[in-house]
């Protein structure tokens, strides 16, 4: 068991919601200079203080000063994602032989698809956190109940997700997932990432290894066609550290559907928490290796970022990229792809772990 603690951590106001509501933020601290401070608002990650080599600290992620910016957040930056994160064709799934019809809150080149939830997924819910610990880590576990019905989904979810900032420089996030009835499931930790520390310069310079030989190639909606193509011989190849920039002007179908990366990668199978990626910024040395238990892993290039961050810094495209670990994109339309249903008297369960060195 997760012991409540007020002691070893901060803890504070971070502002009101409109109706009245208090939002707390958490922060979290360990003896190599990491620190990371989570809200409650949207289960999410605020920021991520990491030393370069030199040992100069600075935020690693994309996000906002105050409370009132993450409640404008139509990116989606730094929150947990759900009840399915990634899209759904048409906004529609079958499950137990019963249609179940979902917003359609998305568009790519006229296709209209389900996205991160709906209208009002995970990311815009209050979760409730407390402070808790475990040997050699610090942490916050967030709960949200997520009813019936709620953006067309069915069933009650208790859905949880623990973020830990570990002695060893990892931040793991890990969630977790109950139902009373059957229904599909896709948590998300939806964090976008630049490691110079600043998001005026463009993550193209980065280097990333995604530790998979094929990927699922879209349709110009962007919603996977149901079948796998390796990555060899072309720009989806990431199987060494490569500049991100390195490829992203080829004459290649599916950065032109994309608009650059935005894609799901299949991970090499593996028994539970395995390497998934490799993020590198040579010129401060920050590095950042992602690891789950999860089939697959979104790296999304940041291509549509417009938007006013922290500091007011300007976020075009390309300030910060993401390495989302999932089931895959459309999963419950189609039966090649590991399922996402979830029943009653199982859990539903994925972690992230982000270890970083110097």
């Amino acid at each position: 068991m997760h012991r409540p603690i007020a002691s070893d951590l901060e803890t504070a106001v971070y502002g009101k919601m409109a109706d009245g509501r208090e939002v707390k933020i958490f922060t979290l601290a360990n003896a190599q200079g990491l620190v990371a401070r989570i809200t409650e608002y949207g289960a999410t990650l605020v920021s991520l203080e990491v030393p370069d080599r030199q040992g100069v600290k600075a935020d690693v992620t994309l996000g906002y000063d105050t409370l009132e910016g993450w409640l404008r957040n139509s990116a989606c930056l730094g929150v947990t994602v759900g009840r399915f994160a990634n899209r759904i064709a048409r906004g529609k799934f079958t499950l137990d032989g019963r249609e179940y019809t979902l917003a359609l809150n998305s568009e790519s080149a006229g296709v209209r698809c389900h996205i991160h939830g709906g209208v009002r997924g995970f990311d815009k819910a209050l979760w409730r956190g407390r402070a808790v610990r475990r040997a050699g880590a610090r942490g916050v576990e967030l709960a949200y109940t997520s009813r019936d019905g709620e953006e067309g989904y069915p069933g009650t979810l208790q859905a949880k997700a623990t973020y830990w900032l570990t002695d060893a420089n990892e931040l793991i996030w890990a969630a977790e997932a109950v139902t009373d009835q059957p229904t599909i499931v896709n948590l998300v930790s939806h964090v976008y990432w630049n490691l110079t520390g600043d998001p005026a310069r463009s993550t193209g310079d980065h280097r990333l290894m995604i530790a998979a030989d094929e990927y699922l190639p879209t349709d110009q909606g962007l919603i996977p066609l149901g079948r796998k193509e390796p990555v060899a011989g072309t720009p989806m190849d990431f199987r060494v550290l490569t500049p991100v920039r390195a490829r992203l002007g080829a004459d290649f179908e599916a950065l032109k559907l994309g608009n650059g990366y935005d894609h799901c990668w299949v991970l090499r199978d593996g028994p539970g928490v395995r390497l998934a990626a490799v993020l590198q910024d040579p010129a401060g040395g920050r590095t950042m290796e992602v690891l789950t238990d999860q089939p697959g892993v979104q790296f999304y290039g940041g291509n549509h970022l417009d938007d006013s961050g922290k500091g007011r810094v300007k976020y075009g495209p390309h300030a910060g990229l993401c390495l989302e670990t999932e089931n895959f994109p459309d999963a419950p339309n189609h039966p090649g792809f590991p399922s996402a249903v979830l029943r009653p008297g199982e859990v539903y369960r994925h972690t992230m772990v982000c270890r970083f060195t110097r």
